[in-house]
């Protein structure tokens, strides 16, 4: 019986290191398993003995593309644990700025880094050959999700005006106002880029998947809410180490999130979507429907659309906010330090993103946890990858290669995840 080998012992360009290894033998799979190699960082251990009001500077510095999630997260974790509550106010801002964050990073995964597999081209500048408007569209969209984070953040990547408690300075009303005709513009423009990505032709590959996001009865959920899935789960954030653990695998340094029976479970877009589809603006919902997509939507091949929905959606709530804006005054809430626990959870674009402290009575952290959307998702990318190989064993190596390519940037586990960087070992006896 023949047995047929693809290996990748290096991954380039990803945040840390990864390999694919798929063993076939005959038309059986062997083996399949996604490895990464993310050296240690850690984050959780050298936030001990530090000051709480720390937490959210040092954690955003895990993702360049994505610290608003962090930020967020172990803000409220510290607001909560020292019996604080933001105004209004400063609840509008922080969903301000983060929608700039996922217009930015949704925008640049889509439109840059995932579109070039449904095109058949090798990245970006090829895309600008053949579509250069396609191309100016899209820069122009990311930047307003950029301007957006450095208007109220201070700068673009890891702000430097948000704080425990709100923001160290509110932005002028004249500024945040400014920004108004770039988000009236990208709406459509959000829309037009959606609907070109919808005649892509997309793999056939629904799977019922177990979605898990945060849902809010008011908003689609981005900064806050109960923790929901397509199953029946409906918990406070609180409790959510009694649903879900991680686990480390001999495989890979990043640990793997699991259902408290083992299970994988999906987050990001296309749970945030199924969860919350209610909540989006009749716009977004519009597009989508433009586009073909349903109500639920299970082809994680699709999830380049969702992303552009959110993306709308990001775009329509930003311009609300700020034709409603006033400076908030305070512009923090102060933050005495205290012994206490806190939970934090907020979706980040690639799906919820947990954060928990402890601080003894000068404030200072004895225990800290964070459980990032990407090491939530590795087991379900694992399983896609083998259902995938599994209904696909006929297809040549390079086509193969790149339709295991496809599959892991479904995700955007990273931003440099989702380049094209897997380089392919065949090995036929």
């Amino acid at each position: 019986m023949s047995e047929r080998v693809l290996q990748v012992d290096a991954l380039a360009r990803v945040e840390g290191e990864g390999a694919l290894y798929v063993r076939l033998k005959g038309n059986e799979i062997e083996k399949v398993e996604f490895r990464i190699f993310e050296p240690p960082r850690f984050f959780e251990a050298f936030l001990q003995g530090r000051d709480g009001h720390e937490a959210p500077d040092i954690t955003s510095r895990i993702c360049g593309i994505c610290p608003i999630a962090y930020i967020m997260g172990a803000s409220q974790a510290m607001e909560q644990a020292l019996g604080v509550a933001v105004t209004p106010e400063i609840h509008a801002l922080r969903r301000l700025i983060y929608c700039g964050e996922w217009i930015q990073s949704h925008v640049l995964h889509a439109a840059m880094l995932h579109a070039p597999d449904f095109l058949g081209l090798h990245d970006a500048i090829k895309i600008a050959e053949v579509d250069p408007e396609l191309v100016k569209t899209a820069l122009r969209l990311k930047k307003i999700g950029n301007s957006l984070m450095e208007v109220v953040g201070g700068r673009s990547v890891h702000p430097v005006n948000t704080r425990v408690g709100g923001f160290y300075s509110a932005p002028e009303k004249a500024r945040v106002k400014a920004l108004l005709g770039e988000l009236e513009w990208g709406i459509e423009a959000a829309r037009k880029v959606a609907l070109a990505f919808s005649q892509f032709d997309f793999p056939g590959d629904e799977h019922d998947y177990t979605f898990v996001s945060l849902k809010d009865p008011d908003t689609y959920a981005i900064c806050e809410g109960r923790l929901v899935s397509n199953r029946g789960l409906d918990i406070a954030v609180e409790t959510f180490n009694d649903h879900f653990f991680e686990e480390h695998v001999a495989r890979s340094n990043a640990l793997h999130g699991r259902m408290k029976d083992g299970s994988p479970y999906l987050v990001g877009p296309l749970a945030r979507y199924a969860n919350n589809y209610e909540q989006l603006s009749e716009g977004a919902k519009e597009t989508a429907d433009m586009c073909g997509l349903g109500r639920v939507v299970s082809n994680q091949y699709k999830s380049i659309l969702v992303r552009m929905v959110e993306t709308q959606y990001a775009l329509e709530e930003a311009a609300r906010i700020v034709r409603d804006y006033e400076e908030p005054k305070p512009s923090f809430v102060e933050t005495p330090p205290k012994a206490g626990e806190g939970h934090g959870c907020t979706e980040a674009p690639r799906g919820i993103c947990y954060h928990t402290y402890k601080l003894d009575g000068e404030g200072r952290i004895t225990h800290a946890q964070i459980v990032p959307p990407t090491s939530q998702n590795q087991p379900q990318i694992e399983a896609d990858l083998t259902r995938v190989v599994t209904a696909n064993m006929d297809m040549a190596d390079a086509d193969l290669q790149w339709l295991c390519e496809q599959t892991i940037r479904n995700y955007d586990p990273c931003i440099s995840c989702a380049t094209h960087f897997l380089k392919l070992t065949v090995e036929r006896n």
